[in-house]
């Protein structure tokens, strides 16, 4: 086979290039394997507007429409009720017990498996949910969709990062964050659809068997990855896999090489990955990361408008049917720069993106906040003009934009890569269960704070917004183009990382 080169990282070090190309074959196996977005696209799509359909209120939350009905009222606080809230956010709960549950199984049986597992408990509860006659059975229904969720997000972007060569990884990945685009926009066009059928809210939520239909036939199809069987001791079954995907050119028995070196070294520390995270030094950076990219993820904002938008769209002014037409147009704003930012994030890297989504979105959100100020007020009582209505609904979409190109796909790309091997699955596991919680306390929290906060909560998330752009600049270092087994090279020559981390042995030099 052809010999390993060199890549030279952006600190001037150098890291192994196995010389992997983009086959027919990693592109199928990385379409499957992001296509596990589309379950949690399709439930952040559908929950926001399912919630504020009538015939759904009225079966399960009937006081939310009684106080619609009042004659005076706050707009800010139409949909401030605890249970439908807990409708949206309990799946969250679900979510994170079982991405922690999930990092323990993924060693012992692999990725793909877990894939399966995902897929068949999310159509468990879309059955569910679609068939519920009271509040027990939508909830029970949603902790079951969480399951689904908290095992795919732990298992599919660490699925792509391991599999996709170090050159298109960047992409690659981002695909999980393109099918959850994809998710929310089909979810938004099925409400759209069913919102003036009396049970198309049964609809909305039982179509959600069919995006698990989907990762689960395909992770049928899948053979799990080669970091993943060289920990269960299948080595040569990692060989083929590596065959398969890199083509026939790649130096192959180099890669797998740097990855049986890395697993050995993941197994001379039992201890366990937690622990380790948590404790060495040497890992410092990797825990500050795994705790920063999801919380600043979720503080973004843009997870709540993608569930509230009707509801918010509804707040300034428009009927049920233009709300819900507002938030198709918001998914296909978001899909659109997903799709942008798959074309530029190997060629611009991902420091670029982070920078230019982080502007835009500060601006959006303190010109939504304005707006909604200046018309509706403080009290809530004033009505908003049309054109002013029409204002907040193009800013949103920039906002969905901004992140669409930057936060959406990278806060998938960069948790997926940067963690050695001996701790990537705690880490995925640590950065999906820290979204997921936050997830659910941003669900449960966003109605009543907009209630409270009323258009300052607009400038509440522009603060975070900037908070994390300056933390970008300072402390995150570029992965563009570095294969996982050489990622030392990044940290040892980082301004601050530097005094943690240490090269270590021959994954951080060049491969002849």
């Amino acid at each position: 086979m052809a010999g390993g080169g060199a890549v030279v990282a952006n600190d001037g070090l150098q890291a192994a290039d196995y010389g992997g190309r983009l086959t027919l074959s990693v592109l199928t196996t990385c379409l499957v394997a992001a296509s596990g977005g589309l379950i949690f696209g399709y439930d952040i799509g559908i929950s926001g507007g399912v919630s504020q359909m009538e015939p759904f209120l009225e079966r399960f939350f009937p006081h939310v429409l009684a106080r619609m009905a009042a004659a005076k009222r706050d707009d800010y606080c139409l949909y401030d009720s605890q249970a439908l809230t807990a409708f949206t956010s309990s799946l969250y709960v679900a979510g994170l017990v079982s991405s922690l549950v999930a990092s323990r199984v993924t060693k012992a049986v692999g990725r793909q498996r877990i894939m399966l597992m995902g897929g068949a408990l999310f159509f468990a509860g879309g059955a569910i949910t679609g068939a519920a006659v009271n509040i027990a059975m939508l909830i029970i229904g949603r902790m079951l969709l969480g399951f689904g969720v908290g095992f795919t997000n732990q298992a599919a972007p660490l699925f792509l990062a391991e599999m996709a060569p170090s050159k298109w990884r960047g992409s690659l990945t981002a695909g999980f964050q393109f099918f959850l685009g994809v998710g929310v926009l089909s979810a938004n066009l099925v409400n759209y659809a069913t919102a003036r059928i009396s049970w198309g809210w049964r609809l909305s939520l039982g179509l959600a068997g069919a995006p698990a239909v989907i990762i689960f036939l395909g992770a049928l199809f899948l053979t799990d990855t080669p970091s993943s069987l060289v920990m269960r001791g299948r080595t040569d079954d990692a060989r083929a896999a590596l065959v398969r995907v890199r083509g026939a050119n790649a130096d192959v028995d180099a890669e797998l090489k740097d990855i049986a070196r890395a697993v050995e070294v993941a197994r001379e520390s039992e201890d366990g990955a937690f622990r380790r995270m948590a404790t060495r030094r040497e890992y410092r950076p990797h825990l500050v990361l795994a705790v920063a990219v999801p919380m600043f993820f979720q503080l973004t904002g843009v997870i709540v408008l993608s569930f509230f938008s009707p509801l918010v769209f509804r707040t300034v002014g428009f009927g049920s049917n233009a709300a819900l037409m507002g938030a198709v147009i918001l998914g296909a704003t978001n899909l659109v720069a997903l799709m942008l930012s798959a074309l530029v994030i190997d060629r611009y890297g991902r420091k670029v993106l982070f920078m230019v989504g982080g502007v835009q979105m500060i601006i959006a959100q303190v010109a939504i906040a304005w707006i909604m100020g200046a018309q509706i007020g403080k009290g809530g009582e004033a009505p908003m003009a049309r054109t002013y209505g029409v204002a907040v609904v193009v800013l949103t979409c920039v906002h969905a934009a901004g992140f669409g190109w930057s936060w959406g796909p990278l806060g998938w790309v960069v948790p997926g890569e940067i963690f050695p091997v001996d701790i990537r699955s705690a880490g995925q596991a640590m950065n999906v269960s820290i979204g997921l919680g936050l997830t659910f306390v941003q669900t449960q929290s966003f109605l009543p704070m907009l209630c409270a906060f009323k258009y300052g909560t607009f400038a509440y998330y522009a603060a975070w917004v900037a908070v994390m752009t300056v933390f970008i600049a300072l402390f995150l270092p570029e992965t563009k183009g570095i294969p996982l087994e050489s990622m030392t090279t990044v940290w040892v020559k980082h301004w601050y990382w530097k005094r943690f981390v240490e090269p270590q042995g021959k994954s951080a030099e060049a491969l002849a």
